[in-house]
């Protein structure tokens, strides 16, 4: 495979040809957040907290860095206002799970009056089962705003003796579960 040059935040950068641009900035040491990477699992794009803006021309637009393919001379900017807005948004949906991040925004308080959660839907915990350890123990249920984190109750004494993904949660919904209700 080939390198590609393209520029993140006014810095010409190399990244492997199918690298993601989230991958490639990492790479040249240039943070960007997320909540849904996890580099043994393959690329989510669920949490939005990795967006950046794009262009090749004069078109800008918004796309999740940790799915977004790196192309030949891309001009990546990842904090401009329009995506500072984005992540403020994020982080204050995601309030109580988010504290650092909220601080790094300067977020005192949401606007938002949420309802206590201790999932972010990030999927790691779901992916890690399905994809690492093959077992499909924790999955998604539901659709649109009632998707939510399940465990197959048959399987769940796993979770209690695998416990390979609690540390993947930022929220502790996977911990909280299995603790609670199969110990």
């Amino acid at each position: 495979m080939g390198t590609i040059s393209l520029e993140i935040d006014g810095e010409k950068v190399r990244a492997e040809e199918g690298a993601t641009i989230f991958e490639a900035a990492r790479e040249n040491g240039i943070h960007i957040p997320a909540l849904c990477h996890y580099d043994r699992l393959s690329s989510y794009g669920a949490c939005r907290l990795c967006m950046v803006e794009i262009s090749n021309g004069k078109k800008t637009r918004l796309v999740a860095s940790c799915i977004y393919p790196v192309q030949e001379n891309l001009v990546v900017k990842t904090d401009t206002d329009r995506i500072r807005k984005i992540r403020r948004m994020i982080v204050e949906l995601l309030w109580p799970l988010l504290p650092s991040l909220a601080r790094k925004y300067g977020i005192e308080k949401s606007r938002f009056i949420p309802e206590y959660t201790d999932c972010s839907m990030c999927g790691l915990c779901v992916r890690y089962c399905a994809e690492v350890k093959k077992l499909n123990v924790v999955y998604f249920k539901g659709r649109g705003i009632d998707r939510q984190p399940a465990v197959v109750p048959e399987l769940a004494n796993e979770c209690v003796y695998c416990r390979e993904c609690f540390d993947l949660c930022s929220g502790g919904w996977i911990v909280n579960r299995c603790d609670d209700a199969y110990i």
